[in-house]
């Protein structure tokens, strides 16, 4: 039986959701000021994806040993230092005038985000054992809700007069704020002896749940970087129009996941990979075989319903592994997803530019029914 009392569950419940928002919010105001970072420091393309990769260098190497600097420390004290830390690099992002001391920032982005995230995953995996409910699905929610406010504030404050530095640095005193607080709220989590798995590597069934966790976040890969601009190049959108096809995408996933918890609770995972998975890989093909402006949105829409829960179902499948704590469990699982995040894209872009933008996009049609095909494997 549980030694926390429902009140503190549900104070960190809900701090725990005020979290995973930061850390929607905090990427897309990082995203949205690319243009800006790659201005500043008057970067090239190549330049400035390898200023990405850094932080994505940053976060896969720091994977592998979260899990025991997470079950040494626990969930409460590493939110608490990394929230502050991603605040201040993101208040940062255009403070230095060298392209080394961007490369050292996102370098450090790159770790802390990574540490954040396992660390408010873990603590969602124990919440929701010990409640008895799904909640992870509605955890997520709260990140793509994040991730929607930081990218309408993002555009919508230069109209009103206000400087990007300006923005950077109220976001990251808003968002650091709220992490902070939050993390007070937190459970108190004791984590297994650094030994038992000295590094979060995925090894067994977590292999396989990572390979799924992977394909997956290839395809919102694909989203974040491809879907406007295959809807203004291959389906001839206005800009206007464009520029709704991610939003079709977030907002749909965001529908998704607030409605996953209850999903959860009537279908298996296996059941809710296989329609997850045949979901995404009909409106990946309604948006790519009818090329038209409002079929790709509504494509892209049921893609957006398809992927929503495939994170949150494939992240508490590796919370539950035996003899595997939840935070190398997870953060085992969050390594290969990652490197399909970095990988997905740039794949997709090759094949763009050997055939066309339409065939490099094919891609995630194949990997969400890969979901159908490997769910039951998965997820005995």
């Amino acid at each position: 039986m549980s030694s926390h009392s429902p009140r503190t569950l549900t104070n960190a419940s809900w701090a725990l959701r005020a979290q995973f928002f930061v850390t929607g919010a905090m990427f897309a105001t990082s995203g949205v000021h690319v243009p800006t970072v790659k201005a500043h420091y008057g970067l090239g393309e190549q330049a400035l994806a390898m200023a990405m990769l850094a932080a994505g260098v940053g976060s896969i190497t720091v994977l592998t040993q979260a899990g025991r600097i997470i079950g040494r420390h626990g969930p409460r004290s590493i939110s608490f230092v990394m929230g502050s830390v991603c605040a201040l690099c993101i208040a940062s992002l255009i403070h230095f005038s060298s392209y080394v001391g961007l490369l050292a920032l996102m370098l450090v982005y790159g770790v802390s985000a990574s540490l954040f995230d396992v660390s408010i995953n873990a603590e969602a995996s124990e919440i929701e054992r010990l409640s008895g409910r799904a909640l992870m699905s509605g955890f997520h929610a709260m990140f793509s809700l994040g991730g929607m406010v930081g990218a309408g504030v993002g555009s919508a404050l230069p109209s009103l007069g206000v400087t990007p530095q300006q923005h950077l640095l109220g976001a990251a005193l808003v968002c650091g704020g709220i992490a902070l607080a939050g993390s007070t709220a937190m459970l108190r989590m004791e984590g297994p002896p650094a030994e038992k798995a000295p590094l979060s590597l995925p090894r067994g069934p977590l292999a396989l749940i990572g390979l799924l966790a992977s394909l997956g976040m290839i395809g919102e890969g694909a989203m974040y970087d491809w879907s406007v601009l295959y809807t203004k190049q291959e389906v001839h959108a206005d800009a206007g129009m464009a520029a709704l096809a991610y939003a079709s995408f977030s907002g749909a996933m965001a529908a998704g996941r607030f409605a996953g918890d209850w999903v959860r609770s009537h279908l298996s995972g296996v059941s809710l990979l296989r329609l997850s998975g045949a979901l995404g890989a009909v409106g990946m093909l309604l948006a790519l075989l009818v090329p038209s402006p409002w079929t790709a949105l509504i494509g892209f829409a049921l893609v957006g319903i398809g992927f929503a829960n495939v994170v949150p179902v494939l992240f508490s499948a590796a919370a539950k592994v035996p003899g595997v704590s939840p935070a190398h469990g997870i953060a085992a699982v969050s390594s290969v997803g990652y490197l399909g995040m970095m990988a997905g894209p740039p794949m997709i872009g090759v094949i763009a530019e050997a055939s066309s933008l339409t065939a490099g996009l094919f891609v995630v049609v194949v990997f969400a029914a890969m979901f159908a095909v490997f769910a039951k494997r998965a997820l005995p």
